[in-house]
C-alpha cells in the first residue's frame, strides 16, 4: 500500500511564537550596563521588540518608547534609498530628531528613576 508522507503544517502564530521565544532566549546583554552599572540609551529595545511581536503594543511602548519611531525611520530610510522621495531627506531629518529626542528623554527619566 502506497502512503503519502506527512505534510508539515506550520501556521503563522506558531512560527511567530517560536521566533519570539528564540529571541527571548538569545537577547544580547548590555555591555554598557555590565561595565558602568547604568542602562544605556538603547536598553529595553530588544524587550520592547519582542513585546511588540507578541502583540503587547502598550507594554512595548512602556518598555522602550522610541522603538516604533526607530522602526519607521529605518523603514523610511530603506524606501528612500530605492525610491528617492522628493522630500525624503527632510522627512528623515525630522524623524531622526524626533526619535533621538524620545531616546534622550527616556534615558534621562530612567537615570532619574534609578538613582
Amino acid at each position: 500500500m502506497h502512503t503519502e508522507p506527512p505534510i508539515l503544517v506550520i501556521n503563522k502564530n506558531e512560527m511567530l511564537l517560536s521566533l519570539t521565544s528564540w529571541l527571548e532566549e538569545h537577547m544580547f546583554a548590555c555591555a554598557y550596563k555590565k561595565y558602568f552599572g547604568i542602562e544605556c540609551p538603547g536598553c529595553g529595545m530588544q524587550r520592547a521588540f519582542v513585546e511588540m511581536l507578541n502583540g503587547n503594543f502598550i507594554l512595548s511602548l512602556k518598555t522602550y518608547p522610541a522603538l516604533l519611531p526607530t522602526i519607521f525611520m529605518l523603514g523610511y530610510l530603506i524606501l528612500h534609498l530605492f525610491l528617492k522621495f522628493k522630500k525624503g531627506a527632510l522627512v528623515l531629518k525630522i524623524s531622526f530628531i524626533f526619535t533621538a529626542s524620545i531616546m534622550f528623554i527616556n534615558y534621562i527619566i530612567k537615570i532619574i528613576i534609578n538613582f
